[in-house]
């Protein structure tokens, strides 16, 4: 992969269309397979890798169903972004059907994390203001500490100001908290799904004047 020609894509992301939706998953699900919050959630067992896969292609067609999902023009790295409305409580059968993928996932054991997870998540979720949601913001491994991720968030940053939207995100781990603080995030809530799952920092952006 050529890391360089990557980013400088990556100022002026595309967005997605369905023909690239492999390349999206297998770039979400490597970027991710390291993250704290999926290693205590997820199977521990020799399914792992699969599952993940399973899930980021569940997620990814999801992304497709009324949010954007901006990446560089040759792929490479990937960012979902949500309208707040999407993340209404769901219709029952959809939390159904998604139930299959949910335990490919966990397994029975860990069911109860990520059950927990979610429900913590959308406790700090603010849904009193309208904002963009940044659901997912991944590069592949082979291509990360290069600016990548910033480039896509300067270009998203730009069009909610243009349009005067805030944006709100989760993250996992410090490193991330001071890359989205350099980007116009602020820290408004650190906590935990469980006493021993990984801390979660909340994060929003007020749309910048223009």
């Amino acid at each position: 992969m050529d890391a360089a020609a990557v980013r400088r894509s990556a100022e002026t992301p595309v967005q997605a269309t369905a023909a690239d939706l492999d390349e999206v998953v297998r770039t979400l699900s490597d970027a991710f397979a390291a993250d704290p919050h999926m290693d205590w959630f997820f199977r521990p067992d020799a399914g792992r890798d699969a599952a993940r896969v399973a899930m980021f292609r569940r997620l990814v067609a999801d992304g497709f169903n009324g949010g954007r999902i901006d990446r560089p023009a040759g792929g490479g790295a990937a960012a979902i972004w949500l309208p707040f409305e999407w993340l209404r409580p769901m219709p029952l059968l959809t939390e159904l059907s998604m139930l299959p993928m949910m335990l490919r996932a966990t397994g029975a054991a860990r069911f109860g994390r990520l059950m927990a997870m979610r429900a913590d998540m959308d406790a700090h979720h603010p849904m009193d203001q309208p904002h963009a949601y940044l659901w997912f913001l991944g590069v592949a491994p082979a291509a990360q500490g290069m600016g990548i991720g910033s480039a896509l968030l300067r270009a998203a940053n730009a069009r909610l100001d243009a349009e005067g939207t805030p944006a709100y995100l989760e993250t996992g781990t410090t490193r991330n908290v001071a890359l989205y603080e350099r980007h116009g995030f602020r820290v408004i809530s650190e906590h935990r799904a469980r006493a021993d799952a990984p801390t979660m920092w909340s994060m929003w952006r007020e749309a910048a004047s223009t």
